[in-house]
Parts: C-alpha cells; sequence; structure tokens
C-alpha cells in the first residue's frame, strides 16, 4: 500500500559512487581475548582506528521535497567479525514499518494504546530496493575494488523475512543469498540502489513542511553473531542496534537549505538544477542521521574543559528559538563535561545540535554525533526546558554511541543508564531551578520518581513506577517487552534501581563502576551480564541478590512503619527506664532491602537500628524514661525503588497541620512537574 509517484524512476539519480581502495592493518584475535558475553571473538580492531569498522558506507542520496522522494546508491564494505559463517546477508528497511498499518510497528503501537487515524496516503513512508550487486565476496582483507565488471547481481534472491513475529505484512527486514558463504574474517563488497518514501514525521523521522529530519533511512546491514543475524524487525518501543564503521555520505538537497549531519563536513559543492551536494565523514560510529531545511539558524562554539578534548559543537535552531541558542550549548556543554568527567572524555571532535520543527513530532532522540532536542516558544529561565532534553540526549552519546549495547534487546543498558545519569547532571547544574523540588526534597532525586502518573522522558512515556513495577520482566528482551511497559522499565525502574546502588555502595564506588563500564565497553556490543560482571568486580561486593531482583523479577520494594506505642515498662526491665516503647516495622512487599529505622524520642534524642528486611515484619523495642514520638524506615531514601513513601514515617500523635503541609507540597512539586511535561506537545 503506498502512492504510486509519477515518473520516479525516471527520476531515479544514478550517482558516482565510487568506493576507493581501503586497507587496515588488522591486530589478531579480539581486543581483549575474552568474548565473554559479545560472541563476537574474531573482532579485530584497525591501526588507529577506535573501533572494529566492520560495517563501512559510501553513500550518495537525492532528496526531492517535490515528492518528499530519497534517491540513494550505497557500497556497504562488511567484515565477518564472528565466530559464525553466512550465506546470506540480512538488511533493516526501517521505513517499510510506515508502508502499511499492518506491519508489526502499527501493531504493537495498538496494543500499547496509541490509536493512528487512516493516514493520507501521501504521508506514509516506504523503502523499495531496486538493485544489489555483489562486487567481491570472501576476501581476507576488507580492501575495496571499483571494478563493477565482476559483479553478481542478487536482486532476484531478496526476500522479506519476519524473524520475531511471522508477520507477513510487515517488510522491515530483508534477507540476500550469497553465491559463496563469508567465512569469520572474511569480507564482502556490495552495492545497493533504492527509493524510498520520506513519512510525515513519525517515530522522530520524516518530514513536516519544509523540515526534514532523516533518521534510519537507507538499507542498513545486520549485525551477525555466533549464534547467527541479529536483525530485529522495526518494533515500536524498542530502538536499533548496528556494528561500527565508517560512513562517507554525499547528500544533495535544494540550493540554499543547511544541512547538520553526522560526523564532520568535508565540503559541498553546488550543482546544476539548483541543488547543492554536501559531504560528509563520520568515523567509528554506528549509524548516520542527517537534516536539512532552509528555515535554521546555525550558532557555533567550542567546547573546552581541564582534561578533555575540545569539541565544535554546532546549533541548528528554528527562528523562534533563537533567544534560547545559549542556553541550548550550555546544557551540551553541561553533559560533555560531567559525563566527560565521571565516566569518560566524548572522543569525537564535532556534536551537532538539532532543534526539531514545531508539531514535528522529531524531538528527543540520539544519533552518533548529532542529537534532536526540544524546547518550545515560552521557556522562561528556571525551568529546565530545553536544558533537560539537551543534556539526556548528549548524554546519549555515551551511553548509546560510543558503549553500543543492543537496544532492542537490552534497551536498558543506555535508557536507564542515561536517566540515571541525566538526573545526576540536573541537580549538579540546574539544581536551583526548581526551586520547589529543592526546598521540599532536596538532594539528588531522580525526575522519574514523583507523584505524577506520566512523566515524558527522552520522547517516551514513561509509566510511573509504582503502576508498572510487575508489569513485565525487565530480563525479558525488550522487543518482546508488553508495549506499554518499555517506558516503565528501561527508563523509570532502571534508573530508580541505579539510583538505590548509587546510595547502597556510595558515589565515588559507583561512578569508578561506570568509568569501568565505559572504558572496557566503549565501541563494543555489552550484555547485561558484562555491566553486573563490572559492577561486582569494581564495588568488590557480590551484588547478584540485588540484580536478581530487580532485573531477573517483577519485585515491588515497600517498607513502612507499622506500629508506634508506649506503655508502663514490665517487671525487670532497668530501674532508669520507667517507659517500654515499640516500634513495629514492616515489609509489605516481596523485594528485600538493608534498611535503616531512626526512632525519635520526647527528649530530643533519637536511636538508630539495622534491619537486613528479610522477615515479613520486626519489632524493635526501647526501655526509655521518655515516650518514643516519631519512627522512620530508610530515613536517607535509599532504597529510591519503594513504591510508598508515605508509609515510611510515623508520628505516636498526629500533628495538626504538618501532614496537609507536605502532601500539599508534593502536589505542587506535580503540578510544576505536569506543566513543564506539557511543554513536550507545545
Amino acid at each position: 500500500m503506498r502512492r504510486a509517484i509519477p515518473g520516479i524512476v525516471a527520476a531515479l539519480l544514478v550517482f558516482a559512487c565510487t568506493v576507493g581502495p581501503r586497507t587496515w592493518a588488522l591486530h589478531g584475535g579480539s581486543r581483549d581475548g575474552d568474548p565473554g558475553e559479545t560472541g563476537r571473538t574474531t573482532e579485530s580492531v584497525a591501526r588507529g582506528a577506535l573501533s572494529a569498522r566492520n560495517a563501512n558506507y559510501t553513500i550518495a542520496v537525492r532528496l526531492d521535497p517535490a515528492a518528499h522522494a530519497l534517491h540513494g546508491r550505497e557500497t556497504i564494505e562488511w567484515r565477518n567479525i564472528s565466530r559464525a559463517s553466512t550465506s546470506e546477508l540480512r538488511f533493516h528497511l526501517y521505513y517499510n514499518a510506515w508502508r502499511n498499518l499492518r506491519s508489526t510497528f502499527f501493531r504493537e503501537a495498538a496494543l500499547a494504546g496509541e490509536r493512528f487515524p487512516p493516514p493520507d496516503e501521501a504521508d506514509l513512508g516506504w523503502t523499495d530496493v531496486t538493485a544489489i550487486r555483489l562486487v567481491s565476496a570472501g576476501r581476507d582483507s576488507p580492501a575495496g575494488t571499483d571494478d563493477d565488471s565482476a559483479a553478481i547481481d542478487l536482486i532476484r534472491s531478496l526476500r522479506f523475512i519476519e524473524p520475531d513475529d511471522g508477520n507477513g505484512d510487515d517488510r522491515t527486514v530483508a534477507s540476500v543469498a550469497l553465491p559463496r558463504e563469508i567465512g569469520p574474517g572474511q569480507s564482502v563488497t556490495v552495492e545497493l540502489e533504492w527509493t524510498a518514501r520520506v513519512p510525515r514525521t513519525v517515530a522522530r523521522t520524516g518530514f513536516a513542511g519544509n523540515y526534514y529530519f532523516l533518521a534510519q533511512w537507507f538499507p542498513k546491514i545486520g549485525v551477525l553473531e555466533d549464534v547467527g543475524w541479529n536483525c530485529h524487525q522495526f518494533h515500536a518501543s524498542t530502538e536499533f542496534f548496528a556494528d561500527y564503521g565508517v560512513y562517507d555520505v554525499s547528500m544533495t538537497v535544494p540550493a540554499g537549505w543547511t544541512v547538520g549531519a553526522s560526523g564532520r563536513e568535508l565540503g559541498h559543492r553546488d550543482e546544476a538544477g539548483g541543488t547543492t551536494t554536501w559531504r560528509y565523514l563520520a568515523e567509528d560510529v554506528h549509524d548516520f542521521a542527517w537534516t536539512t531545511s532552509p528555515d535554521y539558524v546555525e550558532r557555533r562554539a567550542l567546547f573546552q574543559a581541564p582534561g578533555l578534548p575540545p569539541v565544535r559543537m554546532r546549533l541548528l535552531l528554528q527562528p523562534e528559538h533563537l533567544s534560547q541558542a545559549a542556553r541550548h550549548l550550555r546544557a551540551t556543554e553541561a553533559a560533555l563535561r560531567y559525563y566527560g568527567t565521571w565516566f569518560g572524555a566524548y572522543p569525537y571532535p564535532d556534536i551537532t545540535i538539532v532543534d526539531p520543527a514545531w508539531q514535528s513530532g522529531a524531538g528527543g532522540m540520539e544519533y552518533p554525533t548529532l542529537f534532536t532536542a526540544g524546547t518550545r516558544w515560552l521557556a522562561p529561565e528556571g525551568a529546565t526546558t530545553p536544558e533537560h532534553v539537551t543534556v539526556h540526549e548528549c548524554g546519549h552519546q555515551f551511553w548509546y554511541a560510543l558503549v553500543g549495547n543492543n537496544e532492542f534487546e537490552d534497551a536498558w543498558l543506555d535508557e536507564g543508564l542515561n536517566t540515571y545519569s541525566t538526573a545526576r547532571v540536573i541537580d549538579e547544574v540546574y539544581r536551583d531551578s526548581n526551586h520547589l523540588a529543592s526546598s521540599f526534597f532536596g538532594g539528588f532525586v531522580p525526575f522519574v520518581f514523583r507523584d505524577f502518573p506520566l512523566g515524558r522522558v527522552d520522547g517516551e512515556w514513561i509509566a510511573l513506577y509504582r503502576q508498572s513495577a510487575r508489569i513485565d520482566v525487565p530480563a525479558t528482551a525488550s522487543w518482546r517487552y508488553w508495549p506499554a511497559a518499555a517506558g516503565a522499565l528501561s527508563y523509570g525502574k532502571a534508573a530508580l534501581w541505579l539510583h538505590t546502588l548509587e546510595n547502597y555502595v556510595g558515589w565515588p564506588t559507583f561512578r569508578r563502576c561506570l568509568a569501568t563500564y565505559f572504558e572496557r565497553w566503549r565501541f563494543r556490543h555489552p550484555k547485561p551480564a558484562d555491566f553486573f560482571q563490572v559492577m561486582n568486580e569494581v564495588s568488590g561486593r557480590d551484588l547478584t541478590w540485588f540484580f536478581d531482583q530487580v532485573y531477573r523479577d517483577t519485585r515491588v520494594f515497600d517498607y513502612g512503619i507499622d506500629a508506634l506505642q508506649t506503655a508502663p515498662a514490665p517487671a525487670g526491665a532497668p530501674s532508669q527506664a520507667s517507659l517500654r516503647s515499640t516500634v513495629v516495622v514492616r515489609r509489605y512487599a516481596d523485594g528485600i532491602f538493608p534498611v535503616d529505622v531512626v526512632v525519635r524520642f520526647a527528649d530530643g534524642s533519637s536511636a538508630r537500628e539495622n534491619w537486613d528486611g528479610r522477615d515479613q515484619w520486626k519489632a524493635f523495642t526501647f526501655d526509655r524514661r521518655v515516650e518514643v514520638v516519631s519512627a522512620e524506615v530508610d530515613p536517607e531514601q535509599v532504597l529510591a525503588l519503594d513504591v510508598n513513601r508515605a508509609n515510611n514515617s510515623r508520628l505516636a500523635q498526629p500533628e495538626a497541620g504538618r501532614a496537609a503541609t507536605r502532601w500539599a507540597a508534593g502536589w505542587i512539586v506535580w503540578l510544576q512537574d505536569w506543566l513543564l511535561n506539557c511543554a513536550n506537545f507545545v
């Protein structure tokens, strides 16, 4: 189901997409000699490169705004860095998710409660591959060739497959048979020609007027692992996964239109017919996105910080948001500074911040060396819009672009880590911006743990953790989550249990854990077991008991004070003690965590007890001359996962007005956050 575009074949350009010889000096074996959970044992890294660079693209593409079409030709040099041999290549054709409403993307979106009216045919998107040629295969070196005389036509072997759900209406994954197997360490070079219809913006890619944001826009090779191809269909609630490589991309757009893209600009030239071709090079990345519009206002700045490499920042801003340019750049600097200092430096020389067009739906998303922010026309100082989304998406340059986990299967490894890290930066830099939260909550409180039913982070809905804690097991592959569960588990719950771990082991230790994980796994594909192993190793503690509960189970944590009472001391009590106070602490849910209990007495004294939290309840008794006045479990809020803080403290005699003030403050903060989140719809 797609609209026929008159003349589209006749208009297809044949681009000169010559691939010059490339030679890498290869090192034998894997990067560290231990495949661990990665299943990529023949991986090798070129001298001077940061990654394995086994999936390299040279692409020439022309945008036809009148037809909302892309016409492209690409050459892919792919090297097999797994133990497996393959007689096929698998490709993602992401734009086919919007070819019809029967795709897996739309089916899952409907399950999540999203309702899409029947779209106008002009708003649909698709990709048609018109040619595939095998240039070379079976080489033990990734050197390219520009000799097409021996190219083998593979287009007849292309077939659509549905490896995840068997949905025959889904065409987001294609398989192409090869005439010979590609073994470990061997390479293949293929050329593809394709045409794509750019959809009206959906899932952050597409067009809105003369604003174009092109993400997941080209045929993209999957990831071959030891067990076979990892090439999932386009799911509604998960993102992407790919190998690292070099992207050399030429984009032809109408003259006068600004282009922003992953990597760095190598130059641009005017062409006949009123167009301009821009060329960008991105090295050691696993994706490439770009944008173009005649309306962008450009601002540039240089990030510099002690001990960190300089970064050229380029901001492409909508004209109506020009007054916010400095705020976008300052927020980007904050992310580069604190993520870089805490976890590891940003290694690329450039970063591009894109301010999406109004009502384009393209806000809040990450791509290597480029990200979209999000703001509104009215964004007063003191409200962390656009700062919050800018910090979050820039932060994904670390927990996504550099540490390349599989977002289809383990989305929390970047979304959870980044949501946690974002909250830390916001607290560090913008603590005073949210005056109510600072006054009534104090310290570092992740915004996902607020008393509102829905929040919006990174463009994805987060169902409140309290309401969604048991919705699915986090260890389930992310693409298999109940669609409405993705935000609650990948963002909210993961951020909360990471914050709990920080409280438990202490920030200095937790920071070392994350920095070690970052350094060990950047430019690679870690699994959850790799993260847990680093946490145990660096903290010096076996935290398996915790991971079993928050990752491998759906346990909920809820501790509270069940009862306070004071009575005359029984016979046999110490002579100086005339009263016996009893405090009963209860575990209301099935999650187990050690907690402290602080008990306060009428003379101003207090007692602190530690409870391992295992039993359903525990009674603490105190023989004193004065009665107990209050008790609180987990007073430092170490257990950020506690689903009901209202029962954590109790007064022996309620004080008029105190509870009302506390709840009123909480509702005011809820209202403030709700109004800020409404900005996403402006």
